[in-house]
């Protein structure tokens, strides 16, 4: 009978054996045990190598299957972990700007397990939501935000006498808005603790650009500094008599060098104490540099760290625009499922139409706010790039640049999406409109644009650009009126023309031999019925005539519109319209509040002697949209071609 001490051994030798062939997948990882950043301020730092690569893996899992902001997100995975090591979240507040480069915080913050609902409908949003979680502190969406709110909470921080760290987040490029230079400006005059976190990757969506982005590469290149700050960081190391005390004072020498060595000193000279540059990859090396900053500044603090885009997985590295946002790839090969398409986007088409009317008119110019792949306009810049311009993530400088083209003689285009272009209202209305400056407006992403939710949902455009003076704002039903829209667009001299078209792929209409010009305010009969008429705007005439066919079994024929422009309206067109049909439905996407719709009224209420028809105008309700598939949304809204027809069945009947 074998001994109490053969047992033991045996038993032991039996759970090696089990150890030994339990698979990888089986295993605990260590990101399991983090329900919250408490759980991973108790590991050992020399844990935390193991936590960033589980995360990699993580969003590499989960991205690749529903797609996402891959590329930002991986290159701030060190990043988020020193951080949330350091600082005491939520009650220290830890702001991300923009926040597609926030998926490790979201992780790390009790997010883990819903992670693979990223950006789907009833999911996590693929933004930072106030109220999603606690650890958010500010929905982001739009660059250039975090300074300016982060100012703000540490300032009523004070004002409460509570005892709490600010820290911001900015980084792919948001530091060239001007929402970002006008928080800088206020917080260098304050004396306030807060800590800007630079996350500095060379890139926006595509590769940075400006004097900041220059300056920024020459504080990192900068040789001279590197060597003189090593030399004088390891004299002291040697010191042991005089220890840790006198290594605190280096970035007093720091000063001393950067005074020498770097131009401008932007940041110090503005009253912000300048850290770095850090390796955004060394989480020990962030952890020092955040702690001492943490424990020792007591005033506005910036902190410049470097990281690259992609980090970790080798194609986004390779090449971060693509994988910046990303639909679902394989992880193999980096290869983007589904990648064929029947038909070429209405960025793509925009952008291509562009180049072929420059090569007759030199006076046309093309402006993006850091956006050249995603408008289309990277055809426009390697053709013409003498009449390019890529302002970085500056709307509102886009707009008033684009006013003083047109004052020296040029036709200027700018491309933006509708969610950014709220951003330059004021300079659309004052610096555009009131000179009627005859610039172009392709405004990207109109209506919704699925699954980066309520931030860049194009749904308010119309609403606003219709109280714009002198404008004139259309909408193509298909890529081929796109074409013809541009053209429109550009020989319009009576103030700012805007044209408006969505995400995604066309129909594969086929093009006009000679595109033609399409005379202002004119719409167009596309299904002649009877009864009732639906007045579609921009790509909705495809879901109108699919909701048509739909009501035919129910023996309503109504007549299809392709009304074109959302101002100027035919008078003489709709004044017929209004008498011939007792019924008229309008349909945009756009919020219904202001819109399209909206417009169709006031003119019914402004013709004498007009019939007076009954009116259902269809949009989008007064609310924010969430994100999610865009089947699903329309489907929800009701506004798919089955919701239409039934919402004007009831119509009918009422």
């Amino acid at each position: 009978m074998p001994s109490v001490k053969e047992k033991e051994q045996a038993q032991k030798k039996t759970t090696k054996q089990k150890r030994k062939i339990v698979e990888p997948s089986k295993r605990r990882r260590l990101i399991d045990t983090i329900d919250s950043p408490e759980d991973l301020r108790k590991l050992p730092g020399k844990k935390l190598r193991t936590v960033a690569r589980e995360i990699r893996e993580l969003m590499l899992d989960n991205v690749s299957q529903h797609g996402g902001h891959l590329a930002p997100s991986l290159g701030a995975v060190e990043l988020a972990i020193a951080l949330h090591y350091v600082y005491k979240t939520p009650h220290d507040k830890l702001i991300w700007d923009v926040g597609h480069h926030a998926y490790a915080h979201k992780i790390l913050t009790g997010r883990r397990d819903s992670f693979s609902t990223l950006r789907q409908h009833n999911g996590i949003s693929g933004f930072p939501r106030i109220s999603e979680s606690e650890y958010d502190t500010l929905s982001t969406g739009h660059a250039s935000t975090s300074i300016s709110a982060g100012l703000g909470i540490a300032m009523a921080r004070d004002i409460r006498k509570e005892k709490n760290d600010v820290v911001a987040v900015i980084g792919d490029g948001s530091l060239s808005g001007g929402l970002a230079f006008e928080g800088l400006n206020n917080l260098g005059i304050h004396s306030t603790k807060m800590t800007i976190v630079l996350n500095d990757n060379k890139m926006s969506i595509s590769r940075n650009v400006g004097a900041l982005s220059r300056y920024l590469t020459r504080v990192i290149t900068d040789r001279r500094f590197h060597k003189i700050k090593g030399q004088v960081w390891e004299l002291l190391g040697n010191l042991s008599h005089v220890g840790k005390g006198i290594r605190s004072l280096v970035h007093d020498i720091d000063d001393t060098l950067k005074h020498f060595v770097i131009p401008g000193k932007l940041f110090e000279d503005m009253g912000i104490k300048y850290f770095g540059p850090v390796d955004g990859h060394n989480i020990s090396e962030m952890v020092e540099v955040f702690k001492f900053v943490r424990e020792t500044s007591r005033e506005p603090a910036l902190v410049h760290v470097i990281t690259k885009k992609g980090k970790g997985y080798r194609f986004a590295e390779n090449d971060a625009t693509k994988y910046h946002g990303i639909s679902a790839f394989s992880k193999s090969t980096g290869t983007v499922n589904g990648k064929s398409k029947k038909a070429p986007s209405y960025s793509e088409i925009f952008g291509k139409s562009l180049v072929e009317f420059a090569a007759k008119r030199k006076d046309i110019a093309a402006i993006t706010a850091a956006m050249p792949d995603g408008t289309g306009l990277k055809y426009f810049r390697d053709a013409y790039p003498d009449r390019f311009f890529d302002v970085g993530i500056a709307e509102q400088h886009a707009v008033t640049f684009a006013s003083g083209l047109a004052l020296n003689g040029l036709k200027p285009v700018v491309a933006v999406y509708s969610t950014f272009l709220q951003r330059a209202y004021d300079q659309v209305l004052h610096d555009v409109a009131l000179d009627r400056l005859p610039i172009v407006f392709c405004i990207d992403r109109a209506g919704l644009v699925g699954d980066d939710g309520p931030t860049h949902h194009g749904m308010f455009d119309i609403s606003f650009l219709r109280t714009v003076p002198h404008a004139m704002i259309m909408a193509p039903k298909d890529e081929n009126e796109l074409k013809n829209m541009l053209l429109t667009a550009l020989d319009y001299s009576e103030g700012p023309s805007f044209i408006r078209y969505p995400r995604g792929a066309g129909f594969g209409a086929a093009f006009d031999p000679n595109p033609s010009t399409i005379p202002p305010g004119k719409p167009e009969v596309l299904v002649k019925g009877s009864g009732c008429a639906i007045v579609a705007i921009g790509t909705t005439c495809a879901r109108a005539i699919e909701a048509v066919s739909l009501l035919h079994k129910s023996s309503i024929t109504p007549t299809v519109i392709n009304a074109r422009f959302v101002k100027p309206l035919d008078k003489k067109f709709y004044a017929k319209l209004f008498s011939s049909y007792s019924h008229i439905v309008t349909l945009e996407n756009n919020a219904l509040s202001g819109g399209f719709g909206t417009g169709i009224l006031e003119l019914a209420a402004r013709i004498p002697g007009a019939g007076r028809p009954q009116f259902l105008c269809l949009g989008y309700p007064d609310r924010f949209i969430e994100h999610g598939n865009l089947d699903i949304l329309l489907k929800d809204l009701n506004f798919d071609a089955e919701g239409i027809a039934g919402q004007v069945r009831a119509f009918l009947k009422s």
